[in-house]
């Protein structure tokens, strides 16, 4: 795999000048019995601050899932939407909204264009993951299914890079952006597993976990593999 920088919960593609990240859900530390010192939304910004600061990228897209709850939104969590999109205007960065399954009221909120998927500088195509995407790609980034790979008893959060898994184009599905979201363990799972129709192999996918404190992004063998070492 070439021209991707793994982060944590996110991935830079310099070729399209892009920062991708998805499942943010906005709104769901209303339901979470954890809060933040400083509140979701000010996490939310910061950490899309620093990977901007650190990508400088032309554009910023929000793979789906923005929102977390279906039927409302309240002033503060259009706020929060706000505050990410002038996070990346301050940045000299485009914000682009892509909707989710959770974002029935995304186009309501937001003053500017909702994609349903949306074709980055390089071809690659974003879009959530929850149904067959509309074009065809050598490249899809996805998000929906919040991936984390549990390493020595600890869960962390992971990118899965499958090579020609969809329609003959690589597959790149992000974690889910939000801390509040525990996401799914994928160590032993299998295509039917997954949500996403995306994923139908699913043991060609191969885990990326980034190693923040040692600046590296490690990969792991493909799940079919990997299952066979649990």
């Amino acid at each position: 795999m070439t021209s991707v920088s793994v982060r944590e919960r996110a991935i830079s593609l310099p070729d399209a000048d892009a920062l991708v990240l998805a499942d943010l859900h906005v709104g769901r530390a209303d339901a979470s019995a954890v809060d933040f010192p400083l509140g979701e939304g000010t996490d939310l910004a910061a950490r899309l601050r620093a990977y901007c600061a650190e990508f400088d990228p032309r554009e910023v897209v929000f793979a789906g899932d923005v929102l977390h709850r279906f039927d409302r939104v309240s002033e503060r969590h259009v706020a929060a939407l706000e505050t990410l999109a002038e996070t990346c205007d301050d940045a000299g960065a485009d914000p682009v909204f892509v909707a989710g399954n959770h974002d029935t009221m995304l186009a309501a909120v937001r003053s500017g264009e909702v994609h349903d998927e949306y074709r980055l500088a390089d071809g690659t195509l974003v879009c959530h993951g929850h149904r067959d995407p509309d074009g065809d790609a050598e490249r899809y980034v996805v998000g929906h299914d919040h991936p984390t790979l549990a390493v020595e008893g600890c869960r962390r959060p992971c990118v899965l890079y499958g090579p020609d898994a969809y329609r003959g184009g690589d597959v790149l599905m992000l974690p889910a952006f939000t801390r509040l979201a525990a996401g799914v363990e994928v160590n032993g799972m299998r295509g039917a597993d997954f949500q996403s129709p995306l994923v139908t192999d699913a043991s060609v996918f191969r885990p990326l976990v980034r190693d923040e404190d040692a600046g590296e992004t490690l990969t792991f063998p493909p799940l079919g593999k990997l299952r066979r070492l649990l």
